[in-house]
């Protein structure tokens, strides 16, 4: 072989076939595929867990809050309590947050803007903006109360529903939680 050929054959071992720079390409294309599959599956997986876990924590706190208030109560005001039905109110007597000069005064749950609302009587008895239990990203589903007697000390059972507010309707903004709980009234 003359030095001329073999520079030729040495230049046709160092460069890429066609087929080789094809088969390059389609690894690369698989490899960077699967990474970005994998990186938007893990963001839509935390985006998804954020929105439980946001609707998780409103409901919880919302019950929490509505269980120690009825714990704490004397009665349950019927004449504008609702019960069995959604969406329910529940009027509780205490002697919590009273007014001026009474003895007894009225705590209220309720829906407003489907969001869960507390409102308190005012301590010189005025009327007060309610209380919104829930934040502006999840909306009330149900709320049901039931009025429950066993023996002298009456109980309130809570079924509860949030839900996740999406104008997306993406899959990983849909979210909801039902919890209930029973609480007792306190017995004097």
């Amino acid at each position: 072989m003359t030095s001329g050929q073999q520079k030729t054959e040495n230049r046709k071992n160092k460069s890429f076939t066609l087929v080789e720079v094809l088969v390059y390409i389609a690894t690369l294309v698989i490899v960077v595929t699967v990474i970005s599959s994998f990186i938007i599956w893990s963001v839509m997986a935390n985006t998804k867990n954020k929105v439980m876990a946001e609707t998780l924590d409103n409901t919880r706190r919302a019950i929490e809050i509505m269980t120690h208030e009825i714990k704490e109560a004397d009665d349950v005001y019927e004449p504008t309590s609702v019960f069995n039905s959604h969406p329910g109110q529940l009027s509780l007597e205490t002697r919590k947050y009273l007014p001026i000069g009474e003895i007894l005064t009225y705590i209220d749950f309720y829906i407003c803007d489907n969001q869960l609302c507390l409102k308190k009587e005012s301590i010189d008895g005025a009327s007060v903006n309610p209380v919104i239990l829930t934040s502006e990203k999840v909306e009330v589903k149900n709320l049901t109360f039931s009025k429950i007697i066993s023996g002298d000390v009456p109980s309130v059972q809570i079924d509860l529903t949030l839900g996740y507010k999406d104008a997306t309707g993406r899959p990983e903004y849909q979210a909801s939680v039902n919890l209930q709980s029973v609480a007792s009234l306190r017995s004097y």
